[in-house]
């Protein structure tokens, strides 16, 4: 009977280590994260919507300094995008008028930044995301290799039928 509780009890055993390994992984790469944030030095903008002076450490201060980003590179160009200034910096060019060209350029410059910025500040979000994802497997991995585990020793154990007397009165 012991024999057939062998594959349960594997998948127990594998499910706990890779829960632990998960659980490891996602906490080192969260950890990681945080810290190479933190060195930057970034606090949120004074006019965020949200957390506003907050260290970014953590994927919603990084997420709030990437909104502000953003706000602040569509009221610099008037709302235009990085394509759009593109087409306005020909356009000005064609027309002769060199000094529009070069505010215009200016102004893609600082789209073109704070998209950078903003791609850096998301890629962050996502990495936190992700290391979340893998604690929170790695716990579920956890959970199900004790559930196998204690089904092994369940089917483990042999069942003892009750037995009929030999005899009757």
């Amino acid at each position: 009977m012991a024999s057939s509780s062998g594959p349960i009890r594997l998948a127990g055993i594998l499910s706990l280590i890779l829960g632990v390994v998960f659980i490891l992984a996602g906490g080192t790469t969260w950890a990681l994260v945080q810290s190479e944030l933190s060195e930057q030095r970034i606090t949120v903008s004074d006019d965020a919507p949200f957390l506003a002076g907050d260290h970014v450490n953590g994927p919603f201060s990084a997420y709030a300094e990437a909104e502000v980003i953003d706000m602040h590179a569509k009221d610099a160009t008037e709302g235009r995008t990085y394509a759009e200034l593109g087409g306005l910096v020909r356009q000005a060019q064609a027309d002769g008028d060199e000094e529009l060209a070069e505010e215009l350029q200016a102004q893609r410059t600082t789209v073109m930044n704070g998209s950078f910025l903003r791609a850096s500040l998301f890629t962050s979000v996502v990495a936190f995301g992700v290391s979340a994802l893998v604690i929170g497997l790695g716990v579920i991995l956890v959970l199900q290799g004790l559930a196998f585990n204690r089904l092994a020793k369940a089917a483990a154990v042999p069942v003892v039928a009750e037995r009929e007397p030999a005899y009757r009165d």
